[in-house]
């Protein structure tokens, strides 16, 4: 875990305020002074443009130019922390290293870096491949016509353009380790393990977190503290994995926070979420919402084991998000999204919660109240609504949540009172000693308390999702203090 255990902000280095890592530092510094410790840099390597926003480089180890350059990374590592995402499954189609493959086929030095089907079945195994978990409609390999005219299949387990890697070949590894290497050398103290539980391939297996899976990140990860940085994995699946893989690395996202908020708060009833807290890893980053959608599968049923929610407790969190957005997430989500099922919905948090500010700020402070380290998302801390011209003009669901954010609407955004009111409650959260302490939960019905206690300073938040009253107690040494959430946005809305 980060020793800096205060508030971080994620965000698009292109898409918020600024088009260059430059520019971004500069907003940290200046308009955003004193809000956020550390930064999570959403992929800044070459092309920020391709099949999936940074997602499927071409050249891991390269900061695109149109951003900036290691420098303006490392200048930023000077003040902040920053996480960065370590893409640990795959490499672009267009990447140097797959067209010396289709040009010099098994003569290539790469070869064996890309994973093919016969290297995981040797043989036409149409039973074992149906037990492969899919994460997208389309097929899991694509075929590649090398320069001798053979065809072959390669591993995609994203799209076609994303060509996934064998990460247990000596290729594999020297790959990954000259991205750690490059991080370490940059002043990137974070890592994001993105999609680290598709890494594994194993025949006869749902090649989705195996046992193999878990040592390949407990491995990774004791490498990355080698090099002075830690690990968080990024894995949406049943909240039990989540704890155990909790137990082989740095930190875990507590993926299951989000839509058990906004169940507390449409249910009227904290009980699941009550019970998650008692349960859940400590050593977690949360969030609310993220480039991704709001994770659903994070708190379902999965291969019989029971959910922290039922099936129709589900059903009824998804369409009451959809209502309340006017059904704008129902056209980013599923399909929309190439998920091949309801595995998130896509929509910001703000309009999941139908614009309500008193609701949306009562759910920050849950959030930054919770065990782990608070990052925010850059349109969620701005209560952006769905960019719905930005979806109609990509047709990618996500995209209903990526705004660009002009300098312009930035500063506009910061002047609105939720989001006034969201800086002062991140304050008293990177401000309390407390927070460092030991956390207890009391929840029932429509009540919750959330509590850190250090010595004799105490950081408490009480609250009712019947009214959506909540207070904040602040006792220590220096200061004593109570915050009423709805005066505290009431304040900020009379200023206006």
């Amino acid at each position: 875990m980060s020793d800096n255990n205060k508030v971080q902000l994620i965000t698009y280095v292109d898409r918020f305020g600024g088009k260059t890592l430059s520019e971004l530092h500069n907003v940290l510094t200046e308009e955003l002074k004193g809000i956020f410790a550390g930064v999570h840099l959403l992929p800044f390597y070459y092309p920020i443009d391709g099949a999936d926003a940074g997602f499927d480089p071409i050249d891991h180890t390269t900061v695109d130019n149109r951003l900036g350059s290691w420098s303006d990374i490392a200048a930023i590592g000077s003040e902040f922390d920053i996480m960065a995402d370590m893409i640990v499954n795959h490499i672009s189609a267009d990447s140097d290293a797959f067209k010396d493959v289709l040009k010099h086929c098994e003569k290539s030095k790469f070869w064996e870096l890309f994973l093919r089907k016969d290297s995981v079945f040797k043989q036409e195994q149409e039973e074992d491949i149906k037990k492969v978990f899919r994460p997208r409609p389309t097929s899991f390999f694509s075929d590649y016509t090398l320069a001798d005219g053979k065809k072959v299949p390669f591993w995609t387990t994203f799209t076609a353009k994303q060509i996934d890697i064998d990460v247990t070949s000596k290729q594999g590894k020297n790959y990954l380790d000259s991205i750690l290497t490059a991080f370490a050398k940059n002043n990137i103290k974070l890592i994001r393990l993105d999609a680290a539980g598709y890494a594994i391939k194993k025949a006869g297996s749902s090649c989705f977190m195996l046992n193999e899976t878990f040592e390949f990140i407990q491995a990774l990860s004791e490498r990355a503290q080698c090099l002075g940085l830690q690990c968080l994995v990024e894995v949406h699946s049943h909240y039990q994995t989540q704890i155990d893989i909790a137990k082989k690395c740095s930190a875990v996202y507590d993926f299951a926070l989000p839509p058990l908020i906004l169940h507390s708060l449409f249910s009227k009833n904290v009980d699941a979420l009550s019970h998650w807290l008692k349960i859940s890893p400590r050593n977690c980053f949360t969030v609310l919402d993220t480039h991704d959608g709001i994770g659903i599968v994070d708190v379902g049923p999965s291969s019989g084991k029971p959910g922290l929610l039922g099936e129709k407790e589900i059903d009824l969190l998804v369409e009451t998000i959809h209502r309340n957005s006017a059904n704008q997430s129902r056209k980013a989500t599923g399909a929309s999204a190439s998920n091949v099922d309801l595995y998130q919905v896509n929509c910001t948090f703000y309009d999941a919660l139908a614009r309500d500010d008193k609701a949306y700020l009562l759910a920050r402070a849950i959030q930054l109240f919770c065990p782990g380290i608070p990052q925010i998302y850059y349109a969620g801390f701005l209560a952006c609504e769905n960019d719905m011209g930005l979806l109609e003009k990509t047709n990618v669901g996500r995209d209903i949540n990526r705004p660009y954010i002009s300098k312009d609407v930035l500063l506009e955004s910061l002047k609105k009172p939720v989001v006034k009111a969201l800086i002062s409650l991140i304050d008293t959260r990177n401000n309390c000693s407390a927070f460092s302490g030991e956390f207890s939960v009391k929840g029932q019905g429509s009540n919750l308390s959330l509590e850190w206690k250090l010595d004799t300073e105490i950081a408490r938040l009480d609250l009712d999702v019947e009214t959506l009253d909540a207070t904040i107690v602040i006792n220590q040494e220096k200061e004593n203090k109570k915050i009423n959430l709805a005066s505290l946005l009431n304040e900020e809305q009379n200023k206006v």
